[in-house]
């Protein structure tokens, strides 16, 4: 990284709190007023299946902190920890308390996109990799995911990366359907010939 990047820990550049603190199952509602996302709902990429997120009430004294469209959501439990930003989302929705939300102190200092990019990449992954706890299943506690060492270079630069990592993706996701398209031509291929 050139030299017009500074290094700083996470907590420097963003808010972490738990997702909703929900008291045991979450009880699904049909038609609930209330969006939920759950660890898996979440990936790499973004939500999955944003329109199947599970429905429900939540009642209590105090408002629930809403999520907000570019928050970046933090799986802190499991062998995979990864983040991604989340957008479009319905006017009520939270996570479960197995997610952190990380929310930007100051916009225009870094992008969600690039802060979401830079955790999932090796170098944050090993540091936490090293911190997680736990014998049966492995968890990031709060103060270590806010000691992060982050690298923050230019806006431009957090934007050519931020494009470059889109592109990525795209190439990605058209491999994988060239894939799946080859694997039924031959399914088709062996049902005429062998069927």
């Amino acid at each position: 990284m050139s030299d017009d990047a500074y290094q700083t820990e996470l907590q420097a550049l963003a808010d972490v709190r738990q997702g909703h603190p929900f008291r045991g199952a979450i009880a699904e509602t049909p038609g609930g007023s209330v969006a939920v996302v759950q660890m898996k709902d979440v990936s790499p990429a973004g939500l999955k299946n944003r329109d199947e997120l599970i429905r429900t009430e939540i009642r209590g004294r105090k408002e629930p902190d809403w999520l907000q469209d570019g928050d970046i959501l933090f799986t802190a439990r499991g062998a995979s920890n990864y983040a991604c930003v989340v957008t479009g989302l319905s006017e009520h929705t939270v996570c479960t308390p197995h997610l952190y939300v990380l929310r930007l102190k100051r916009y225009g200092e870094v992008l969600p996109e690039f802060l979401a990019w830079q955790l999932n990449q090796g170098p944050v992954q090993r540091y936490l990799a090293q911190a997680a706890e736990g014998s049966s299943q492995l968890s990031i506690r709060k103060p270590v995911l806010e000691a992060v060492p982050i690298k923050v270079p230019s806006m431009v630069k957090q934007q050519a990366i931020v494009a470059l990592a889109k592109l990525a993706a795209a190439e990605q996701n058209v491999l994988q359907s060239l894939l799946r398209n080859r694997e039924m031509e031959l399914a088709a291929i062996a049902e005429q010939w062998l069927g």
